[in-house]
Formats: structure tokens, sequence, C-alpha cells
């Protein structure tokens, strides 16, 4: 099975902690981890943030429906991520199992380069994640800098 890797590479006028923060707390992660143009339930990234420990991505519908979930494999606050990324059906088998890098570093003028890339993707995740990682990102971005998620400014 032939395996894809996807880059995304953004700046946000920001700081590394915070960034950091927007990607492990619940509680900021469900105000941008949602399609801006849908009505569909955000999602929350739940974990310890512990070297072996688990991560939830769980979608707030009354079932709380988790999506995807993992291992988180490397923690480097407020610097780097590193999780592996499963279908719930396909945690068992490690052949099938992804890997997302959160790089975050203090580039210049309060602004943050933060590079997610996800590697080791069969075809149908990488078609998922290739318009889904731009548009979580994006909103992530007009949350830290606005307030507000991309839907808040959408009419």
């Amino acid at each position: 099975m032939e395996q894809h890797n996807f880059v995304y590479v953004t700046f946000i006028l920001s700081t590394p902690e915070k960034v950091w923060n927007a990607i492990i707390d619940p509680e900021v992660t469900k105000k941008y981890w949602s399609d801006p143009l849908s009505k569909n339930p955000a999602h929350i990234n739940v974990s310890e943030w512990k070297v072996g420990s688990e991560w939830k991505h769980v979608k707030m519908d009354d079932d709380k429906t988790v999506d995807i979930l993992g291992k988180v494999l490397e923690v480097n606050p407020p610097n780097k991520l590193v999780i592996s990324w499963s279908r719930p059906n396909e945690i068992k088998d490690p052949t099938k199992h992804s890997r997302v890098t959160f790089e975050i570093v203090d580039y210049a003028n309060g602004l943050v380069r933060l590079a997610v890339t996800h590697e080791d993707l069969d075809s149908q995740m990488y078609n998922g994640i290739s318009s889904g990682w731009p548009s979580v990102l994006s909103n992530l971005k007009t949350y830290l800098e606005s307030g507000l998620p991309l839907a808040g400014h959408i009419n």
C-alpha cells in the first residue's frame, strides 16, 4: 500500500505557549477544531499529554464519538508534540497508524511558525486530512489572532 505524507506550515501572531495550549487544551480545541462552514459538532483532543499516554479526538456530539485515537510519542512543550494517529477500528494494527508532528518555533516579531507534518497516511486518510488540516489550522490561526474562529467572521 502506498503511503503519503502531508505538511502544512503557517505563521501565527501569538506565542509558542499559546499555540501549544491551543493544541492540547480541550476547552480551547473545541473553539476551532471544526468546519467553519458547517453546523457539525466541534472536536476536542483529550490526553494527559505524557509520553506513552493515550490521546483521543472526540466529537462533541451526544455520544462523545471518538473519531481518531493514538499514543503520545514525544512531548517537548511548547515546541514539539508527536502523536500516533489511528482510526478506532485499526488501533490494534500498528501498520495502519500514521504519525503527526507539531513543531512550534518562535519565529520573529511576535510570529510563531507552526509546522504540522502528518506521515505514513493511506490514500483514504490522506484525502481526508488534505482538506481537514488546512481548515483546522486556518481556524486555529484565526482564533488565536482574533479571539474568534473562522465561523465567527462569516455572515
